[in-house]
């Protein structure tokens, strides 16, 4: 068989590529970057060059090199993570050179900052990329995509006839800039159950459509506007059937609503279809991440974001009616915040009154400050007092969510900050004796450098040894962080974190 001169001079150049062959470039170079305490591979981790080529470790703190310029080539990497630390040299460089040769292998140990352990990414594609490329068995069944999720926004999950129901926001996808913006959802077998052992990972089985990607889970046709939706809690209807409800809300603005209400899930067609709508000015309602507890032999849902400060019965028609939720607030009964407006709720004596009313609007740690900064509040009459424990300085709650723990015999709340250190990426650990407060000392866990990790939550039903080990996670973003670049396939995406409450440094937030 004759060979044309330029098919050749391909096959040629596919052999022989200058000194490397394809064999050699088959075999990548493995660099492991693990924490200096654990020795675990801590993922999100970048390794840059001079040149400015970066590799990421994946969830198992890998990366594969497989660039064919830096074989058999001694390379620097400088070494940088969100709260982790690497040596610094005699220049101030942060960082090490590796000798670069087809199949070797190199680790490095970075030290870690925060409190809580950064474990690996939840959702999006290549989370085990490099993993894969070196021959590794990754310990999740869809290692490099998985209902063609490329991203993922805020994370809601409840226990639902016997599996873990997990929903997000706005979903991104490979083929379009545009993807998913009415609710993503998966499920997973709780560990112990057939679901794997939370420190290793979870595996998610998405509702996907006919096309293979994560399907709409709260379906609204051709109405404007994206579809959000939170407050999951159960309660069982007229006919004691247990049934899956969230609060929705259709978005025009990150300010503007088209509408809101509730939805029921569909068991038959695993979708939320909406039941009631309710008027936009509605303060009270289901949201965040509830908590079913039993009072004076009232059982009730608290629907902390981030404090526990709106609560209802815990009935089929309370929880679908707003004007039954009760808000724990000082403004007179019936008013709304209105900023240097609002009415509060003061007795004869002049005190503040704080107490649970029907049909009146929350004070949040946001609208304290600005009720103390129009002179109608001071400073010792506001509820919450959330501060650093290390500086004092107050500490301004965003997100978060409350759980008791067994361990510790009080309940932790985990807190995330706005205007921190970085706008949205600073976390925190808190307890108290009652769900509603004080909520006082805060010990930071977990730092980014000017990027958003927001809407964090602690997810109870993966707690470990008595409560002593908890798991948490939130959204990895560079949106409203500033940053100009956002971080290869890491970003828009759920990363889970564990925090062991025997560590020492937690004991000031006692």
């Amino acid at each position: 068989m004759r060979i044309a001169p330029i098919a050749l001079q391909v096959i040629i150049a596919f052999l022989h590529v200058g000194p490397y062959t394809c064999a050699a470039l088959a075999q990548p170079f493995r660099i492991t970057v693990v924490d200096a305490q654990t020795k675990r591979g801590v993922p999100l981790v970048e390794l840059r060059t001079v040149n400015e080529i970066v590799f990421l470790t994946d969830s198992a703190g890998v990366v594969a090199v497989d660039d064919p310029g830096l074989m058999n080539q001694d390379v620097y990497f400088y070494v940088k993570s969100h709260g982790y630390t690497f040596p610094v040299d005699g220049f101030g460089y942060a960082g090490k050179a590796q000798r670069i040769t087809p199949g070797g292998k190199a680790t490095l140990e970075v030290s870690r900052v925060n409190i809580a352990e950064r474990l690996y990414r939840v959702t999006g594609e290549g989370i085990y990329s490099d993993s894969v490329k070196l021959g590794d068995t990754p310990p999740v069944a869809q290692p490099v995509l998985n209902g063609e999720v490329f991203g993922q926004d805020s994370v809601q999950r409840i226990i639902y006839h016997g599996q873990i129901r997990w929903f997000w926001g706005d979903t991104s996808r490979a083929r379009y800039p545009l993807g998913n913006f009415h609710g993503s959802g998966a499920v997973s077998d709780l560990p112990g159950r057939g679901g794997l052992d939370p420190a290793v990972g979870v595996n998610l089985r998405y509702f996907v459509d006919e096309q293979g990607f994560s399907k709409r889970m709260c379906p609204m046709g051709d109405l404007p506007g994206p579809v959000w939706f939170d407050g999951l809690f159960t309660a069982a209807d007229s006919s004691g059937r247990e049934r899956l409800y969230c609060h929705y809300v259709r978005v025009k603005t990150l300010g503007e609503l088209y509408e809101q209400g509730f939805a029921l899930y569909n068991d038959d067609k695993d979708i939320f279809e909406p039941i009631r709508q309710f008027p936009l000015d509605m303060p009270l309602h289901s949201r965040s991440h509830p908590i079913r507890r039993t009072e004076d032999d009232i059982e009730y849902y608290y629907f902390p974001s981030p404090y526990a400060m709106m609560r209802c019965r815990a009935e089929h028609e309370a929880l679908l009616d707003p004007e039954q939720y009760e808000a724990f607030t000082c403004l007179k009964a019936g008013t709304r915040y209105e900023k240097e407006k609002s009415q509060l709720d003061r007795d004869a004596s002049g005190r503040l009154v704080y107490a649970w009313k029907k049909n009146t609007g929350l004070v949040e740690a946001q609208q304290q400050v600005e009720l103390i900064q129009a002179g109608l509040m001071t400073e010792e009459e506001a509820f919450i007092q959330t501060r650093d424990v290390e500086s004092g300085k107050k500490v301004l709650g965003h997100s978060g969510s409350i759980n008791w723990n067994a361990y510790r015999n009080c309940w932790v709340m985990i807190l995330q900050e706005v205007w921190g250190s970085s706008l949205l990426g600073e976390v925190w650990y808190l307890e108290s004796p009652t769900l509603i407060g004080p909520w006082q000392n805060a010990r930071k866990i977990i730092t980014h450098d000017d990027y958003s990790f927001y809407n964090v939550v602690h997810h109870p039903f993966f707690d470990q040894q008595g409560g002593r080990l908890i798991y948490l996670e939130g959204t990895y973003t560079r949106m409203f962080s500033g940053a100009p670049v956002g971080t290869p396939r890491y970003d828009y995406n759920q990363v889970m974190y564990r925090l062991d409450l025997a560590d020492e440094r937690l004991r000031a937030a006692k």
